[in-house]
């Protein structure tokens, strides 16, 4: 490995890091999602931001307090008072909260509000920050610098993590090169090669790499595909009244749609997704649908494949059958299964088909 970045690296924990935030473990088997506004402006709208993302699913409510902004005369965020508003909003939809820390003199007042203290872009090599999130006694989000490398993304976390604080996850939002029609370019490449370079989990924030709205939902798509731990999303209960990153924000029936979508992909990936904590039936009912679609597709594919191998068998001169592996297909299923369903009417369910499978060999 060419980094100097020896305690965050993939050979100093091999089998990866889990990071607990509140109740929420981010780079297990779950794709955690945390969505919120860009800044705490009101009330009224934290708590309307908090309950629409935890209906659907969401496990972390972001939201900025303090705000660092490239012009002066931008909304600078509500500071304390904000972390006030953004830590009731959490209690209230029992989400445990991330939110960015500027500098090493807010890092006690911010830590004992958020569970999560999040670095920002502009923030990534701010050293005396790091250091001091080194005995926060929180984990650290941090996020890529607008034109860090991956290198110095490493040696950023290595610094929380050498200064006592292991518990860091990395966040790619998205960096700047010379294409104008995002707001940033999204380096998915990146997390490809993080994940094979650091033991450390990964967000994907798709808002600050696109800044529109549109191309968040394809954007998470593909994060979850090329192997994100979550998501950070920004959700606005009314993003055109937003006093900042409107455009980039999604309303909360944009936000249900996602996770609607990420309810088809993230479990053939091997994941888990959070179902919507609301009790209303339709955002249970879509989820369902979009898995069932994802079953259908998974079948026809696996039912091909089977189709194919009874021509070789039989081109061969061997018989379809194969009765030693029918069951280790089926120990298989019952070994790597864990959830509400009893492993024998998983089992009972494969057998089903296999048998069909055989029929059309």
């Amino acid at each position: 490995m060419a980094t100097q970045a020896r305690l965050v690296s993939r050979e100093a924990r091999p089998q990866g890091t889990r990071v607990r935030i509140g109740n929420v473990v981010v780079g297990g088997e779950e794709f955690v999602v945390a969505a919120g506004p860009c800044a705490v402006e009101t009330v009224g709208q934290v708590r309307a931001a908090a309950e629409a993302v935890a209906g659907c699913g969401a496990r972390i409510l972001r939201g900025g307090a303090f705000k660092p902004r490239t012009s002066p005369y931008a909304f600078q965020g509500l500071g304390a008072h904000g972390l006030d508003l953004l830590a009731e909003a959490g209690r209230a939809v029992g989400l445990p909260i991330v939110t960015e820390v500027l500098s090493t003199d807010d890092v006690d007042v911010v830590a004992r509000h958020a569970d999560c203290l999040q670095v920002g872009a502009r923030n990534m090599q701010n050293f005396a920050l790091l250091e001091a999130l080194g005995s926060a006694g929180k984990p650290v989000l941090l996020k890529r610098g607008l034109s860090a490398t991956i290198e110095e993304l490493l040696l950023a976390a290595e610094y929380v993590v050498f200064h006592g604080n292991p518990d860091v996850v990395l966040c790619e939002r998205g960096i700047r090169t010379f294409e104008t029609a995002t707001r940033n370019t999204l380096d998915l490449g990146a997390v490809a090669v993080l994940r094979g370079q650091t033991h450390l989990p990964i967000l994907v924030d798709p808002s600050h790499a696109a800044g529109r709205r549109d191309l968040v939902l394809p954007l998470s798509l593909a994060a979850a595909a090329v192997g994100a731990d979550g998501l950070l999303v920004e959700v606005h209960p009314d993003p055109a009244a937003a006093l900042c990153d409107g455009a980039q924000s999604l309303d909360p029936a944009g936000f249900a749609a996602l996770m609607d979508a990420l309810g088809s992909v993230v479990p053939i990936l091997g994941r888990t997704l959070s179902p919507p904590t609301s009790d209303q039936a339709g955002p249970h009912r879509s989820r369902i649908d979009r898995i069932d679609e994802a079953l259908v597709r998974l079948l026809r594919e696996r039912a091909e494949i089977g189709v194919r191998l009874g021509l070789q068998k039989r081109a061969a001169g061997r018989p379809v059958r194969s009765p030693d592996r029918e069951e280790e297909v089926l120990g298989h299923v019952s070994h790597v299964y864990a959830g509400p369903l009893p492993a024998d009417a998983v089992v009972r369910v494969f057998r089903a088909i296999i048998d069909e499978t055989r029929g059309i060999q």
